[in-house]
């Protein structure tokens, strides 16, 4: 449970959602500190995505509490909480298929510096402006390909492309929701590898939700599992992975089809 002098970046107290008599997430408290990954597991239908939703503002919380940097976030609206630092990368993505690569990180840059649309007035503005995108194409290597419209663009590289763009927004925290669901096994890779790249870096905090056990023990420097709602064990991976709770209600089907 956290506590009370916490220096968590993020942190959700209590927090749980109810869907007519059905329980989604079920008083779950827990506690994210800066520079750390943190992968949320567990089988389908455990909350993990509905967490997910609860943090980010998607849904609003039956009880409970969301705080940022110390300060309650649950009466913020999305755009409030990704503004101020809250990012999420959700199953499907989520770009401006009409824009080029490079338009759709200029925008978000932009939204973020609070440059208006007479931006090319203003030459120093717009060399800001282009001085980030580029950096940020760099990080995502995506810099041969800057001109290309976002549609045109692998499912691999489209995810890429909505990492820049949650960085773009220079954001605390990082969500991604099964980020490698539907990838070929040559582009899920990279796109891990940016990941760990930006988790190395130490200064976001990320949340993970996955199923595949390979990329939780590379990737993860804690477990959360969530079950029914509840959150059933938090610590380690290797500890969390040990623990006969959680292989009976989770693991053990994983480890079947890693075998399989």
């Amino acid at each position: 449970m956290p506590s009370q002098d916490s220096n968590a970046v993020l942190k959700t107290s209590g927090l749980s959602i109810r869907f007519g008599g059905h329980i989604a997430v079920d008083h779950v408290s827990a506690e994210f500190e800066m520079g750390t990954l943190t992968a949320i597991v567990g089988p389908n239908g455990a909350g993990k995505t509905t967490y997910f939703n609860l943090i980010s503002g998607q849904l609003a919380a039956s009880e409970g509490d969301v705080f940022l940097d110390g300060k309650s976030i649950s009466k913020w609206s999305v755009a409030k909480r990704a503004k101020q630092g809250v990012g999420r990368a959700f199953q499907l993505t989520q770009l401006f298929p009409n824009l080029t690569v490079a338009e759709n990180l200029t925008l978000v840059v932009q939204a973020r510096l609070g440059f208006g649309p007479k931006i090319w007035k203003l030459a120093s503005k717009l060399d800001t402006v282009r001085e980030e995108v580029n950096q940020l194409l760099e990080t995502i290597e995506l810099t041969d390909r800057a001109e290309e419209l976002a549609r045109a663009l692998s499912h691999g590289a489209q995810r890429r492309l909505e990492v820049g763009m949650m960085l773009a927004m220079d954001p605390k925290v990082m969500m991604f929701d099964e980020p490698t669901a539907g990838m070929s096994v040559d582009e899920a890779p990279v796109l891990l590898e940016l990941i760990e790249k930006i988790k190395n870096e130490g200064n976001r905090t990320i949340l993970l939700v996955e199923h595949k056990l390979d990329v939780i023990r590379t990737l993860a420097d804690r477990i959360i599992v969530l079950h029914n709602g509840h959150l059933l064990a938090d610590g380690k991976p290797d500890e969390v992975m040990a623990l006969d709770v959680v292989r009976q209600a989770y693991l053990g089907e994983l480890l079947e089809e890693e075998v399989a």
